[in-house]
């Protein structure tokens, strides 16, 4: 009793004393967006969490407070197309105090800065609006400087209407290129700026604080992020590859939600109620519920009302697609159910590869994530979703179709969970360490336990620049262990540990309560953690070599050119990413010696990019990527930009013709849209090196010892 009545005078005395915000966060013409008394507390909560948790052991200060200032910037205008050089200069006063703000959990300096970039961002809008129908000349021969990121702010909203007015007249002009009429062309311009509109004013606080939080997070290092409650349950259900619900894709267009796709196995796709094109006017939860009408809506509130449990009944209001909205509306009941991503799942094929006077059968798995459904698993679910999963039943169809290599597929895979790099390294080797995780206090060696291996022949691992964090792990451990020929480029460089913390363990109960008192509204929907969720970053990992992949990332054994330059993407790009380091080596013991062998495979490789056209091509595809990398403008003179867009076509049809005939595919027409049987040259060169790698394996230059 004596418990209660203490907890309800703190509350009362909590509410009566809560601090005023110190900055006005009201700016005229804006949605004058405010904090929410939960984003406070989360905001205070991050601070601490941070600096106790954090495998760097930051401190929340002045230089850490001038790098958010300026990623925030950043974050919401980094073309500098919006926000006026006055802006900025009002915004200076808090460069060197957000440390302070955030760690009283004062959000207004924050919310000052998005209001102002929110009016401006409207007013760019009603602007355009205003000139679609200015009669342009588009014989003049002005440009249009599309990236402004490093030039100085807008001077003054004059300067802000030329840039935009040139704006207008880009977009026209791209309208006018494709053979429309002008009044047309203004039509679908204005209805394009007007959708903008429409969605920019529907922005809430929630969009604002994650915005804010963003930037604070990627302050202290590239990976540590908080999530707000929706975010972090999409993060959640990214990592699964399952979700709760119908089993459709949805996208809005002209504030109406419009099925994209039904997702294969889902409710959606056993009823054959719902088909792609049909279009979701309201939403009933049950068999008795009442329709909530959603036209207008934000598409992440309408999902949040048609997710739900399992088992679970929703009602949607439907317009078939081709009806017009005024037609009577047709309502279709479904009952929820885990939906399984398998499009984003693990995925096989084998390919036929020539070398000399043979032919290989190669099995090639494409891995898009690690991923692994950890809500299943800790509930004990014998058939939980994983990537090691999904890879070991692969493996077993590839063995019956006598394959006579693997190739794992891990380029754009971004990583994902660390237990499934280790386990999925598991199914090539007997057992030992595969990677060393290295926090605050001490270095544990993380080790495939089981003795089974799924696959005992050659293996290749293919990587890119995009290939990273738990890609990179599978990747050291296949190349330490000499299991296999890692292919490709050199990998982004995260080597860095992340832990989902769920935000609630850092709210005390009074803090709960205190927060139910003032009316704040946490989140009930679905399974999304209520406040929120950070993945923070609290150790490092190392090879079992003992070097780290921070920053250098994993070194093919076969290069090929790197079309995304390093000093541009990849950690080592990321001012506040970790430092390389290195450590003791683990105790392991390689399965072969492929010393000699790799230096075999790279010159039967360089022999053959020497007479590849393909190779030529490659090469011309990343000088001319990197020369419109550097690019800022574009001309608006209509024939000056059709002759460029025109040339550019004639060379991309010439090129995908050559290419074509390489493969003793028909050429393309003008216009023709190019089938999806074209080769990836890419893959098709790492397979000729796999099977370089296999002949050299058969006659005995290498062998593979568990």
């Amino acid at each position: 009793m004596l418990k209660k009545i203490f907890l309800s005078l703190f509350v009362v005395a909590a509410i009566a004393c809560k601090a005023n915000l110190r900055v006005n966060t009201n700016v005229d013409g804006s949605n004058n967006l405010k904090p929410e008394p939960q984003q406070m507390l989360v905001a205070k909560e991050l601070v601490k969490a941070i600096e106790n948790y954090h495998y760097k052991k930051v401190k929340v200060n002045d230089s850490i407070s001038s790098v958010i200032f300026d990623r925030y910037l950043k974050r919401m205008d980094e073309g500098r197309n919006y926000l006026l050089a006055s802006d900025i200069k009002e915004f200076e006063q808090y460069r060197y105090e957000l440390d302070d703000y955030l760690r009283e959990g004062d959000l207004s300096a924050f919310f000052r800065m998005f209001n102002v970039f929110h009016k401006r961002y409207e007013d760019r809008l009603r602007y355009s609006i205003s000139q679609v129908n200015t009669k342009f000349d588009f014989n003049k021969s002005d440009t249009y400087t599309y990236n402004r990121e490093k030039l100085p702010w807008l001077a003054s909203v004059q300067e802000a209407d030329d840039l935009w007015k040139k704006r207008v007249k880009y977009d026209l002009l791209n309208l006018r290129l494709t053979g429309t009429d002008e009044q047309k062309n203004a039509e679908t311009l204005k209805q394009r700026y007007q959708n903008l509109l429409s969605q920019i004013e529907k922005t809430n606080s929630q969009d604002a604080f994650q915005t804010m939080m963003d930037a604070f997070t990627e302050a202290i290092d590239p990976h540590t992020n908080y999530f707000v409650p929706q975010r972090a349950q999409e993060f959640n259900e990214e990592m699964a590859r399952t979700f709760e619900g119908i089993g459709a894709r949805l996208q809005l267009e002209n504030e109406v939600v419009k099925v994209a796709e039904i997702i294969p196995g889902g409710p959606a796709f056993k009823a054959k109620t719902l088909q792609a094109g049909d279009r979701i006017i309201a939403v009933a939860q049950g068999k008795d519920g009442e329709f909530v009408d959603v036209i207008g809506w934000r598409l992440d509130n309408t999902v949040s009302k048609i997710k739900g449990p399992r088992g679970t009944v929703v009602r949607l209001k439907i317009i078939p697609a081709g009806q017009e909205l005024t037609a009577q509306p047709k309502i279709i009941n479904l009952v929820r159910e885990k939906v399984v991503l398998e499009e984003q799942s693990a995925k096989k094929s084998i390919k036929t590869i020539k070398s000399g006077n043979k032919t290989y059968k190669i099995g090639v798995i494409d891995i898009p994530g690690f991923y692994v459904d950890f809500k299943a698993y800790q509930a004990g679910d014998p058939n939980y979703k994983s990537t090691t999963r999904d890879v070991r039943r692969i493996i077993d169809t590839l063995k019956r179709e006598n394959v006579d290599g693997i190739m794992i597929d891990l380029r754009q895979n971004g990583g994902g969970s660390l237990m499934e790099a280790i386990e999925l390294t598991g199914l090539f080797i007997k057992s030992g360490p595969v990677v060393q995780v290295k926090d605050a206090r001490r270095t544990e060696v993380n080790e495939d336990e089981d003795p089974s291996i799924a696959w005992t022949g050659p293996l290749g691992v293919m990587v890119d620049r995009f290939s990273a964090s738990a890609s990179e792990i599978f990747a050291a451990a296949v190349q330490d262990y000499n299991r296999g020929i890692v292919v490709g480029t050199q990998t982004y460089g995260k080597g860095t540990v992340q832990s989902a913390i769920d935000m609630s363990r850092f709210i005390s109960t009074v803090d709960d309560l205190l927060l139910k008192a003032q009316g704040s509204k946490t989140s009930t929907a679905g399974t999304a953690p209520k406040f929120g969720q950070i993945n923070l970053t609290m150790a490092k990992f190392y090879r079992i070599n003992g070097s780290s992949t921070q920053h250098k990332g994993v070194i093919p054994d076969i290069q090929f050119p790197m079309v995304f330059p390093a000093d541009t993407y990849g950690e080592s790009s990321e001012p506040s990413a970790l430092p390389f380091d290195s450590i003791r080596p683990a105790k392991y013991s390689p399965v072969a010696n492929l010393a000699s062998i790799r230096g075999q495979l790279e010159k039967q490789h360089d022999q053959r990019m020497k007479g590849s056209p393909e190779y030529k091509y490659l090469m011309e595809d990343i000088n001319l990527f990197r020369k419109r990398e550097a690019e800022t403008s574009v001309t608006l003179n209509e024939q000056q930009l059709k002759k460029e867009r025109e040339e550019q076509d004639a060379r991309a049809l010439a090129r995908d013709n050559a290419r074509r005939a390489l493969q003793g595919l028909p050429p393309l027409k003008k216009g023709e849209v190019k089938p999806k049987e074209d080769s990836d040259f890419i893959q098709d060169e790492s397979l000729q090196v796999m099977a370089d790698f296999i002949k050299l394996n058969e006659n005995g230059q290498f062998s593979l010892k568990y």
